[in-house]
Formats: structure tokens, C-alpha cells, sequence
């Protein structure tokens, strides 16, 4: 990608008063001055470059990594999902994670304060923050199973590795290597391991059904809860200051278990196998539209797009942070690590079966918190070397990239509510809602809360969020505008934005996005969990938290419009709703001027080049959309 024309920066002032001037900056409008309110704190930024770069990681880098990714392979296609996957990465993945974490930077805002580059959408932002408090409230209980497990795991002998007395006779231990295969008609097919007794009964002690309520907190999981939040709170409690430092550890220790994981999984007798099931493609899959939309999924869950959390970590970094090799850097290493999770698992799923006698690697694989806390713990209690080794190490792992995800996204409600009210200290609102957090966390460690979880992840963690991405696209790229986005990412990142991005943003992943939602409308049911139905009362429940996030477009968007108190007509005033608010554009008052500066003169020159040309709308469409004006534009740039 060849670099734009270079540009100086004057130095930058965040104390100073933003009494500048922010333009309709619209593909087709002047230029028109508009007042800016000052109302930005003195941001604090990253120590280094570094610390940016491994928190990224750490958010990204997850618990979907390392279990949801290789199940989701597993039932869409095998090793087919990975060409998908790896296509809605570079046309979806990769283009919004770029997007975000440009935005976040080039503003300096929360993911609600981005708004301003079109005051009309700012539902979408508040939306998005009902959807990151829904992933964040059961995030963090997933944390404190771990947490449960990894302290369980230093017994003498692990407590899930034999049946109790008192768990039944159909149990058997998980510790037991089956001798012979077992025969598809064998009554042995239905005992139950002492590892997912002691998960569902043990545990949770969770209940068959919900339709007389959600049970009460359990007191050991509420301890285990308690204490999950307040590692997260200690973690942020000085904003980047402390989470930056922590990045370090959190980022990288996961990378050495896994290794260490999977260096011993692959001597394991059927690792092999285990390792071809996972890779083994099913070619007819790549025609079933569920396997798109799963692969789609399994990407904003994995990246964490759409939630806020990019765009906040990337508001606190320098104007001029090279922004595009960090993004490029997360979404490759994010998708390197859903590989070595998945060959890591399925080695052990491999090594469960053989010692099992089972010869359908399928039927030792449970999705969802079944995956990590039934069949991991099960076919490490058959290791036959110091399993409470593994057992510490893989919990421990598991502990570690929860908290570094869950950093990211209860950081990012906290800094939305800094932004909001500055003159709060940073580490008061981070108690606040870490309080409130852990209170709503409590449905999660009842004995109906992992149907809650399912429910909550369902609504307000994937559809919403998805349907708030698509907004997103289609508020910057096809109402701000593809050109001005351009010239924008252009000043701050002094790099042409190529073909690649230009499409992906302006036509292929929008498009893509809209298809793949109406897919899911048309062939849409009601979730389920382990199989069962939800009461009605549930489903109405999930539909709420989906109303709730969702209907903040529309309710911010009639707000805005009818707090314009002018004579103009609804249209003219949803228009200039549409358009940039006064506080759009970089926050350092110099930098602020360069940018408006520089912008104008592009601008001006692409539209003498359009009236010399003499083109019609839709050419000048594709001109954008292709960046042929800005190929003169940038050639005959001066340095400003």
C-alpha cells in the first residue's frame, strides 16, 4: 500500500479549548463551520506502543479461541469451516476491526462519543454498550468456574476423577480407561462420567428445567464470582496505567500453556486421530449458508468487533500509533491461536477417545461450558503423569484469558461512563460497576444459570450486537461516506487507504453482513438449551434485552431530531442530524486544524476534478468507492 503524501502534525495540547470549526464533510456538501462544545479530559495514553498491542491481544486472543472456535469447526464442516472462516476474516473480520480501532484512535473518544461523526446513530452506541454489559455479566461467571476448577485441581487426588457413593450407579470414573471398544447397542453408552456429574450436580447443581424459577446463588460460586471481580476491578483500577502493565502477563502466559498443552497432547495415544477429525474437511458443508453464518459468529465472538472494546483501548493511544499494523497483527495472531486451540483440544478429545474404546470421536464432544469443564477435566483426570499438573495449567490458562477479555469489555462500559462524566474519578466509576456487575453476575452461579446464559448469549451477545455492526457499516460508510472516511484514515495513519479496504467497506462487507442477518431471519429458531425448550417467560426475557439494545437507534435518533428547534422541515432536520456533530474529528486542537485544513483542500480538489470531468453521480460513486480521484488528489498534495 503506498504511502499518502507526508503530512506535519503541529504539536498537540488535549488541555487546550476546542473552539474550532467541524465540517459537513459529507462526499457532496461544502463545507460549513459548526461551534464545538469542550467537554474532553486530559486523556491519558499508553506507556508504549507495546502495551497497546498486548491488550488488543489479550481482549481478542479468549475463551472462544481455545473452546468455542474448535467445537464450531467441528459441527460445521471440520477443516472446510477453515476456508470460511478464513474468507469472512479478511471481508468482514478484518475490516471492522481495523475500522474500529482507526475510529477509536482518530477521535480519542469512547465507543459512544465516536458518534459525533453522525449524531443521529448515537443509539447505535448505546445499544452496543447494552450488548457488551449482557457478554460481560456471564463472561465473568464462566471466569469463576475456572476459578473453582483451577483451585479443585491442587487436591492430592482431582474431585471429579471418581464417582462418589452418592452420585449413582450409572456413574463411572473418568480416571477409567475403557479396555475393549465399546459396541454402538452397549448399555454402556449411557452412563454418565464423574466428570459431568460432578460439573451439573456437584457445581451447579443444576436443574432439568426453569419453569419454577432460577433456584438461588450457590454460595461457593458467589465466592468465586466475588473474587473474579475483583481481580478485574484491581486490574483497571488506574484505567491503562495498570491494565497496560498486566497486558503483559495476560497476553502472553496463555501462549505457554497452550504449548506446553499441546507438546504433551501430541504423545498422547489417538491424539493423531483426534487431530485429523478436527482438520478432516467436509466439503459439502462449504455450500450450507449455516456454516457462513456460524463462521461469521464464531468472528465477532473471537475479535470481539462490534462491542465497544477496540474502539476503547485504541482511544487511548497517540494520534500517530500505527494503528494499521496493530489491527493487522491481532487479526492474524487471533486466528493462529484458534488453530492451536483447536489442534490442542482435539489431541485430547483424541487421546479421551482411545482410552474411552469410543471410535466416534463425536461422541466424546460437548459444546459450550460442557466442552471445557466436562471433557477437558475428564480426559485429563486419565492422564497417567501428575494430571493435577495439567489440570492447574489448563484452568489456569483458561482463568487468565477470561480476565483479559473480560479487562476489555468492562473497561469499556467504564470508560464510556468516564466520557460522560469527566469529572469523576476513573477508579470510583470502575467500583461502581464492578459492584453492579458482580450483583447481576449472581443469576449466573444459580442452579438455572446456565440457562440463563445460554438465553442472555443468544440475545444480547450475538443478534444484538450483529445487528448493531450492520448499522455501524451503514452509518459510516454509506451516510458519512466512504471518501470521507478515507481522508480521514489517510491524515492520521499517512498511508493510501488500498482497493481492499475501500471495497470491503463501502460494498462487500456490508452486503455481506445484511445477507448473512437475513439468513438467519428466515431460517431463525428458538434457542435451546442441552436440547430442551425454554418456557415461554424466558423467551420473552431474551426478546426484551434484544428490544432494549436494538430499539436505542431509533429512540436516539427521534430524540435528536426532535430536540432541533428550528423551523426546518423533519427531513432537512434528519439531514443535518446525519451529518458531523461539532465535536467530529481529532481532539488535540492543532492536530484539529491540520485535519480540517487538509480535508478542505482535498476536498476542493476532487471537486474540481468532478465538474472538470463533468461526471454523473453514480460514476462519481465509483470513483470513491474505487479511490481513482484520490489517486490525483494525493499526487498533487502538498505538505501541510
Amino acid at each position: 500500500m503506498p504511502e499518502i503524501a507526508t503530512i506535519s502534525y503541529p504539536s498537540s495540547d488535549k488541555n487546550q479549548d476546542s473552539n474550532l470549526s467541524n465540517g459537513n464533510l459529507h462526499d457532496d456538501d461544502q463545507v460549513d463551520a459548526l461551534p464545538s462544545e469542550n467537554d474532553e479530559q486530559n486523556r491519558p495514553e499508553w506507556s508504549n506502543k507495546l502495551e497497546f498491542l498486548m491488550s488488543c491481544i489479550s481482549m481478542s486472543v479468549g475463551l472462544g479461541n481455545v473452546w468455542r472456535f474448535p467445537f464450531t469447526a467441528y459441527e460445521n464442516g471440520g477443516g472446510a469451516f477453515l476456508i470460511p472462516y478464513l474468507i469472512v476474516l479478511f471481508v468482514i473480520g478484518r475490516p471492522l476491526y481495523y475500522l474500529e480501532m482507526a475510529l477509536g484512535q482518530f477521535t480519542s473518544r469512547s465507543s459512544v462519543k465516536i458518534w459525533q461523526i453522525s449524531p443521529i446513530f448515537k443509539g447505535i452506541g448505546i445499544g452496543q454498550l447494552v450488548g457488551t454489559t449482557s457478554v460481560v455479566s456471564y463472561y465473568v461467571s464462566l471466569i469463576a468456574l475456572t476459578a473453582h476448577y483451577l483451585f479443585a485441581s491442587f487436591a492430592s487426588e482431582l474431585p471429579w476423577a471418581k464417582c462418589e457413593p452418592s452420585w449413582g450407579d450409572n456413574c463411572v470414573d473418568s480416571s477409567q480407561i475403557a479396555s475393549e471398544p465399546q459396541s454402538a447397542n452397549s448399555s454402556e453408552l449411557q452412563r454418565v462420567s464423574s466428570s459431568q456429574i460432578y460439573f451439573l450436580d456437584v457445581v451447579l447443581k443444576e436443574k432439568s428445567q426453569i419453569d419454577d424459577g432460577i433456584g438461588a446463588p450457590d454460595w461457593k460460586l458467589t465466592l468465586w464470582l466475588l473474587l473474579a471481580w475483583v481481580i478485574i476491578f484491581l486490574v483497571l483500577v488506574r484505567g491503562v496505567k495498570s491494565s497496560g502493565k498486566a497486558a503483559y502477563f495476560l497476553a502472553i502466559f496463555p501462549y505457554v500453556v497452550l504449548i506446553i498443552i499441546l507438546v504433551r497432547a501430541l504423545t498422547l495415544e489417538g491424539a493423531v486421530d483426534g487431530l485429523l477429525f478436527f482438520i478432516k474437511p467436509q466439503w459439502g458443508e462449504l455450500l450450507n449458508p449455516k456454516v457462513w453464518k456460524e463462521a461469521v459468529v464464531q468472528c465477532f465472538f473471537s475479535l470481539a468487533v462490534g462491542m465497544g472494546p477496540v474502539v476503547m483501548y485504541a482511544s487511548y493511544n497517540n494520534f500517530k500509533h500505527n494503528s494499521y499494523r496493530d489491527a493487522m497483527i491481532v487479526t492474524t495472531l487471533d486466528t493462529f491461536t484458534s488453530l492451536l486451540g483447536g489442534m490442542t483440544i482435539f489431541s485430547i478429545l483424541g487421546n479421551l477417545a482411545h482410552n474411552l474404546g469410543i471410535e466416534d470421536i463425536s461422541k466424546v464432544v460437548k459444546s459450550g461450558t460442557g466442552l471445557a469443564f466436562i471433557s477437558y477435566p475428564d480426559a485429563i483426570a486419565k492422564f497417567d503423569i501428575v494430571p493435577q499438573l495439567f489440570s492447574v495449567l489448563f484452568f489456569f490458562m483458561l482463568f487468565v484469558l477470561g480476565v483479559g477479555s473480560a479487562v476489555a469489555l468492562h473497561g469499556t462500559l467504564i470508560t464510556a461512563f468516564w466520557d460522560t462524566f469527566p469529572k469523576r474519578k476513573y477508579w470510583h466509576i470502575a467500583l461502581v460497576l464492578s459492584i453492579i456487575g458482580f450483583c447481576t453476575g449472581l443469576v449466573y452461579v444459580t442452579p438455572g444459570g446456565q440457562w440463563i446464559l445460554e438465553l442472555v448469549d443468544h440475545y444480547g451477545g450475538t443478534f444484538l450486537i450483529y445487528v448493531l455492526a450492520i448499522f455501524e457499516m451503514v452509518a459510516i460508510f454509506w451516510v458519512y461516506g466512504l471518501g470521507n472516511w478515507c481522508y480521514d484514515l489517510e491524515f492520521m495513519v499517512q498511508r493510501r487507504v488500498g482497493l481492499y479496504w475501500r471495497l470491503c467497506w463501502g460494498l462487500i462487507t456490508p452486503l455481506f453482513m445484511i445477507a448473512v442477518f437475513i439468513y438467519s431471519l428466515v431460517e431463525y429458531k428458538w434457542p435451546t438449551y442441552s436440547g430442551q425448550q425454554y418456557p415461554d417467560e424466558a423467551l420473552i426475557c431474551g426478546l426484551i434485552v434484544f428490544a432494549i439494545g436494538a430499539s436505542q437507534v431509533l429512540i436516539w435518533a427521534v430524540w435528536i431530531v426532535a430536540r432541533d428547534s428550528t423551523k426546518e422541515s423533519v427531513w432537512a432536520k434528519i439531514a443535518k442530524a446525519s451529518k458531523p456533530g461539532p465535536q467530529w474529528g481529532p481532539c488535540a486542537d492543532n492536530t484539529r486544524k491540520a485535519w480540517l485544513k487538509y480535508k478542505e483542500e482535498a476536498k476542493t480538489r476532487r471537486d474540481d476534478l468532478i465538474y472538470a470531468k463533468n461526471h454523473s453521480p453514480i460514476v462519481r460513486k465509483l470513483c470513491v468507492l474505487f479511490g481513482l480521484y484520490d489517486d490525483f488528489i494525493v499526487q498533487d498534495s502538498t505538505n501541510l
